[in-house]
């Protein structure tokens, strides 16, 4: 019997995965996709009729309008439903996003006026919102996102991550759309831990500080990098992808955790002679947060350039008491109801008295951790609840606050 083979490449119907046959010879799957390639570059065969749905609906979006854009007090009140103060953050990371989508459809015309993007950095203490704000924004954007950690960068070269990589996650949330990808939007998260070690010279390289910061320079201000689309630098066979960084927002968080103390240097450098005591009584010991500037960030250990090309810089401010109480029942995605959706699921009501509620308030305020600790508190609270109450027959549980002290007694978080 004649084995029938690809009348293209020549291998036999045994050593490939499909053989087409036609009326005069045959085809295997493998030279039908480079055919289909060759058409594609080509010019002869349109993208559009082989991509997936959700890749058609963006290229639609990409090429809207104006008028489809949320205004910058729209998406504030958006940000308002799932965060409970923190203002002048809010602001301007609304006119940020705004700006960002004005620039994209800005009509080029004889005026030689060109909209240059405004990346942001956002500088406050560990649960004060940085990365909520920023997922919160993804959530009503149609542009491509993606959250990103500094920590994991370092120089090329060495082990660790390239920061090209940020473009790989952005390319991969855009559907591998080369045109949407150029028009995303990067939050990079704990941008501080990146900061310049020590001013004092040393024999071993700074390989996760300085030096991915100037790794990064060229991507904040607009440049063609090269980009490997599965990320990493273990196939250096593989073919890059071209992404231009001029139209992409880089919008950068981080604790910055004692730079307090370097906003009080320069404030008490200021200080001189008779006015010295006027100043010091209009300067809020408890938010020195809120004077931050440039400058302290370069004494932090950011480099100058990296600085330069994050123009817009807001703070956020630590949180009280009343905005933790806030936070813990007030947002639609509040620690409260999604407990309470927890046991709602199980058929069981929920319920929490107000001075169980006060009482791990204040336990939150202690521990100094924000709205992260006020999740751990709550979740020591819970937990023997939770393994309890989906076995028993109990239709309602009620949390009160001798049950919430003797349960962070027994977890060991009450001293």
């Amino acid at each position: 019997m004649i084995q029938k083979k690809c009348n293209l490449c020549g291998r036999p119907e045994t050593q490939v995965r499909m053989l087409i046959t036609g009326v005069n010879g045959n085809i295997c799957d493998d030279c039908t996709q480079q055919a289909f390639e060759i058409l594609r570059q080509s010019g002869l065969v349109d993208d559009d009729l082989f991509s997936t749905p959700l890749a058609q609906s963006r290229k639609k979006t990409a090429k809207g309008s104006m008028k489809q854009v949320p205004k910058p007090t729209e998406i504030k009140q958006r940000l308002d439903e799932y965060i409970i103060g923190q203002d002048d953050a809010k602001r301007f990371l609304s006119v940020a996003v705004y700006n960002h989508y004005k620039r994209l459809y800005q009509k080029v015309d004889d005026s030689g006026v060109e909209i240059e993007k405004s990346n942001i950095i956002m500088v406050g203490p560990t649960g004060t919102g940085k990365t909520l704000l920023a997922r919160t924004i993804a959530k009503m954007l149609d542009v491509p996102f993606t959250i990103v950690d500094a920590t994991v960068f370092t120089e090329a070269g060495y082990v660790g991550e390239d920061v090209e990589s940020i473009l790989s996650r952005l390319l991969q949330v855009a559907d591998y759309d080369v045109e949407r990808t150029q028009r995303g939007i990067v939050f990079i998260d704990e941008i501080d831990k990146i900061a310049r070690k020590s001013d004092n010279p040393s024999i071993t390289r700074d390989v996760s500080g300085e030096g991915v910061q100037q790794g990064l320079l060229k991507l904040l201000e607009g440049t063609v990098v090269n980009v490997p689309p599965k990320g990493g630098r273990k196939h250096p066979d593989q073919e890059y992808t071209k992404v231009d960084t001029s139209n992409i927002l880089f919008i950068c968080g981080g604790a910055f955790d004692g730079i307090e103390r370097k906003i009080a240097q320069r404030l008490n450098a200021h200080v001189v002679g008779y006015n010295s005591v006027q100043n010091q009584r209009n300067v809020d010991k408890g938010d020195l947060m809120k004077y931050i500037l440039p400058q302290d960030l370069k004494s932090f250990g950011l480099i100058p350039e990296l600085i330069g090309r994050l123009p817009v810089l807001t703070y956020l401010n630590p949180l009280d008491r009343e905005a933790l109480a806030r936070i813990l029942v007030e947002p639609k995605n509040s620690i409260i109801k999604q407990y309470e959706k927890l046991f709602e699921i199980d058929k069981v009501k929920l319920t929490f008295d107000q001075d169980a509620l006060d009482y791990m308030v204040d336990k939150a305020v202690e521990y100094k951790l924000g709205a992260r600790g006020l999740r751990s508190i709550v979740e020591a609270v819970m937990m023997d609840a939770m393994f309890e109450v989906p076995s028993s027959k109990k239709k309602t549980f009620t949390v009160t606050l001798e049950y919430a002290k003797s349960q962070l007694d027994k977890a060991h978080l009450e001293h």
